[in-house]
């Protein structure tokens, strides 16, 4: 019940009062978004998490100078691969083998089966399958924010490209999927913030197959 009434309270942010986040929450948010779920385990993205405010400012004006990315205390930026490479499975495969101790011939032949698979591609295609997975840690630090009492605003509302550029993600072979700006509610400020939350209703969102 506790999990459920942080998410009750949680809502996506419009405005935030510029007061710092304890690092040992920002700690955990991001600890949880690494714990993550995802395809095959190979973790297919990088979390930045902007202090900077230099950097923040350069950012609102490509986020459609959205003032939650400034008044913030820090901002994720979760950067998908932009593509899958025989490296970058392999890296993840050896890591796998090494931190467990052993070698399996199934996951080896698990192994194989991915280097045929995804390196034959398109990038776009494989950066697109990556960004979804990016997505499941994002909603993972969101949940994790929420239980720690932090607000979080949600934003796909950005020119890519641009955050692209300012923080130099194609050059290491990244490219910017969803923003998260971390902090607390101005509530003098943000119209949403008591207002009702609005979901479906579970009958019209669940279907039970017996």
């Amino acid at each position: 019940m506790e999990l459920l009434d942080k998410l009750n309270w949680r809502y996506a942010a419009k405005a935030m009062n510029g007061e710092k986040v304890a690092e040992d929450k920002i700690e955990r948010i991001l600890e949880a978004a690494r714990l993550a779920p995802t395809s095959s385990g190979l973790q297919p993205f990088e979390i930045f998490v902007v202090k900077n405010q230099d950097i923040k400012e350069k950012i609102k004006p490509v986020a459609w100078n959205q003032t939650v990315i400034t008044d913030c205390s820090h901002l994720l930026v979760f950067a998908a691969w932009d593509t899958y490479t025989v490296e970058r499975i392999n890296y993840m495969f050896d890591l796998t083998n090494e931190i467990r101790g052993f070698k399996n011939e199934r996951w080896e032949n698990y192994r194989q089966m991915l280097l045929g698979l995804y390196p034959q591609k398109s990038a776009e295609e494989n950066f697109n399958h990556a960004a979804k997975q990016a997505y499941i840690a994002f909603s993972m630090a969101i949940t994790a924010a929420a239980f720690e009492g932090v607000d979080t605003t949600p934003l796909e509302g950005f020119e890519p490209d641009a955050v692209d550029e300012i923080l130099g993600l194609r050059e290491k072979g990244l490219r910017s999927a969803v923003l998260l700006p971390i902090g607390y509610r101005k509530e003098n400020e943000d119209w949403l913030v008591n207002l009702k939350k609005v979901r479906k209703p579970m009958k019209d969102l669940v279907t039970v197959i017996e």
